[in-house]
């Protein structure tokens, strides 16, 4: 941008986001879990349940809600076996986890 021209609105709110601090807090685990309970039951993540405990802004974009899991190529080699498939085939993989989160929930 030439000298002069401000920035878009959009470029300036992500440099404000990016000086943003995240703070860690060690609580008891019944604190952890009854932040963590009511931040479910409101449909937030734990982050927005503490910002709206603090009276400040939370963002209004909806979340896609989903469940993550890290695994590692030892765990497609171990979910592989589980599933008698090749511990490449990641996709295939995903859907049999997809099957037995289902399945945990159905019972």
């Amino acid at each position: 941008m030439s000298k002069g021209k401000s920035l878009p609105d959009t470029w300036i709110k992500n440099q404000q986001a990016a000086k943003a601090t995240q703070v860690a807090f060690d609580l008891d685990e019944k604190f952890q879990y009854l932040i963590r309970k009511a931040a479910l039951d409101a449909g937030v993540s734990p982050s927005d349940q503490i910002r709206s405990i603090l009276g400040l802004e939370v963002t209004k974009r909806p979340k896609r809600p989903r469940l993550t899991v890290s695994l590692s190529q030892d765990d497609y080699v171990i979910l592989a076996q589980r599933y008698g498939l090749a511990s490449d085939a990641q996709l295939e993989i995903k859907k049999r986890v997809l099957d037995d989160l289902v399945q945990f929930v159905d019972v």
